[in-house]
């Protein structure tokens, strides 16, 4: 038929429909078919490289709060941007990758830019890999790329697209779905939860990144005045989730099975929320909980919550987790705690350079604009970092999910841009190591 559409057409406007209109990338000849006649209404942002690619629209995704879209050349570009997907999967961000492949009728023979086993490149570090069938499939492939990225737990999926498939012609217009991105805790398992929490004589309660991605820091913070508890944040958190100048506020759990035990010891029960138990690092043997002391994990991932190694485990977003379950314990708030840690006094910096580590951070700490956001891959300096510039606000600090370098000024790139979308202005300060910026 002659008003009939192209898979490229109907793949632009359901795109379109989604909110997708900002694409990341760095294309390569496999990638032609499908940016021609590029629409008006759309954003092209690119990238040189594709791990820098994909930390962009990693960041991109972190602002928004959204699934971002991006296009890399074929294999030799998703090989690029593996490091960078790593990250993405390790810190549950919704991103959509696209790669070009071949032509279909010469995949069979693997000409130059093949991308052979395209499903197998990305994993495990994908939600969902797939390469279409048929072309007709390509914007279905999409809408289900998209519900698998944003449902908790959230993550990067991964489509690879014959470059001739975008203008076949279409079945008709795409089927465009919702899909919810919360879920509720089982009531009963909630119920015992809350049994179990008003118990406890001396609760001890970790946050983890989940909470600051679930927008859950004001329900954090309602939990832990009624529960009187000390609060940490989770070691090696790629995001942190509770203000660091609150008066619950403890620091940051030690990241050694020995060192997390040993602040463990002194309570009788830990209530992990968002995050896994434990994101350990290096190796110093112990016991992974006291003697006398239980533990109760909440998270929205199940292979997080498969992988603890003591505990019991609750699933659901941790919004609704912690709202529902404030209503249901006690008031604990007078509770008595020992004293918080001394806040970092005034330094001297009048010393000849090369500054010290801590006379760096604290003049940051000076510079600073209050509400800016801080994204850290300057991993040797955490513990100046924490002590000069805690964060105090949701959605404020970004760090690396995987430990790998090179993340940070992209991501730092990303942020803004996700900024600007959803209509917010802040300062983005990025500190990196030796290597990163390579």
């Amino acid at each position: 038929m002659a008003d009939q559409k192209t898979v490229h057409e109907v793949t632009y406007n359901l795109l379109r429909s989604l909110g997708l209109t900002t694409v990341f990338g760095n294309p390569g000849s496999t990638e032609e078919t499908f940016l021609k006649n590029f629409p008006d209404d759309f954003t092209y942002v690119l990238g040189l490289q594709e791990a820098s690619v994909l930390a962009m629209a990693d960041g991109f995704a972190q602002s928004t709060g959204k699934p971002a879209l991006v296009n890399v050349h074929t294999s030799a570009g998703t090989g690029n941007a593996m490091g960078s997907l790593i990250a993405a999967y390790k810190g549950n961000t919704p991103l959509i990758v696209t790669a070009g492949q071949q032509t279909r009728e010469m995949v069979s023979v693997e000409p130059y830019l093949t991308n052979k086993d395209a499903t197998l490149l990305p994993l495990p570090w994908v939600k969902w890999a797939y390469e279409p069938t048929r072309a007709e499939d390509v914007p279905s492939a999409f809408m289900r790329a998209y519900a698998v990225a944003l449902q908790p737990p959230a993550g990067p999926v991964y489509l690879s697209i014959p470059l001739d498939d975008w203008d076949k012609p279409a079945l008709g217009p795409a089927v465009v779905r919702t899909v919810s991105h919360r879920v509720s805790p089982d009531a009963e398992r909630l119920r015992e939860f809350a049994k179990r929490i008003d118990a406890a004589q001396s609760p001890l309660v970790m946050f983890g990144p989940e909470v600051d991605r679930a927008g859950a820091w004001e329900a954090g913070i309602a939990f832990a005045e009624k529960m009187g508890a000390p609060v940490y944040n989770g070691p090696l958190g790629d995001r942190a989730s509770f203000p660091e100048n609150h008066r619950l506020y403890r620091g940051t759990l030690p990241m050694t099975i020995a060192g997390a035990t040993e602040v463990m010891r002194k309570h009788d029960l830990v209530i992990v929320v968002g995050a896994q138990v434990f994101r350990y690092y290096p190796y110093v043997p112990g016991e992974y909980m006291p003697r006398g002391s239980e533990l109760l994990q909440i998270t929205a991932d199940p292979e997080v919550a498969a992988a603890a190694p003591v505990g019991d485990s609750l699933l659901g977003v941790p919004r609704l987790v912690l709202e529902q379950i404030t209503e249901m314990v006690s008031d604990h708030s007078d509770r008595q705690l020992p004293a918080a840690q001394i806040p970092a006094a005034a330094l001297d910096r009048s010393a000849s350079p090369p500054l010290s580590t801590e006379a760096v951070w604290s003049t940051l700490a000076d510079v600073r604009p209050a509400d800016s956001a801080l994204v850290m891959e300057s991993t040797s300096t955490l513990a100046e970092q924490a002590r000069w510039l805690p964060t105090t606000r949701p959605a404020s600090f970004f760090g690396t999910a995987s430990g790998g370098i090179g993340w940070g000024v992209p991501a730092a790139v990303g942020i803004p841009l996700g900024d600007r979308a959803r209509g917010a202005n802040r300062t983005v300060l990025a500190t990196i190591g030796d290597g990163s910026f390579q």
